[in-house]
């Protein structure tokens, strides 16, 4: 992990030892609280349109940070939990859409590639 989100493992790691937590955040609950976070971010763009979407008053982009906030801290504990480096993770990820993406054939498409043999 890059030093950003190794101090905010850190920082989530003993927040939730001097609160004796570390019981409860097992990758399963982890998880869950994870995709609760995630829901409760995409309420805050149900009902808007796609140019709102893109310039939300300042309330509604307050409650979109942070939701983002809820969501990001949720996913590197979860991430510290099972020893994964989110940033690595990340990287290899683009590295194989880029390769399944060449930009010649898709630029400009929304179509899937075929998939990844990691997909297995």
């Amino acid at each position: 992990m890059t030093t950003e989100l190794e101090h905010l493992a850190v920082r989530l790691r003993e927040f939730a030892r001097a609160r004796d937590w570390e019981q409860f955040h097992t990758p399963k609950n982890l998880v869950m609280a994870l995709a609760g976070e995630v829901g409760e971010l995409v309420a805050e763009f149900q009902w808007l349109t796609a140019d709102e979407s893109e310039s939300p008053d300042p309330d509604a982009l307050a409650r979109m940070r942070t939701e983002l906030g809820d969501v990001t801290l949720y996913l590197v504990r979860l991430a510290d939990v099972l020893g994964v480096d989110l940033v690595e993770a990340a990287r290899a990820k683009l590295d194989d859409n880029e390769r399944r993406y060449d930009a010649e054939l898709y630029r400009g498409s929304a179509r899937k590639a075929p998939p990844s043999p990691r997909d297995g």
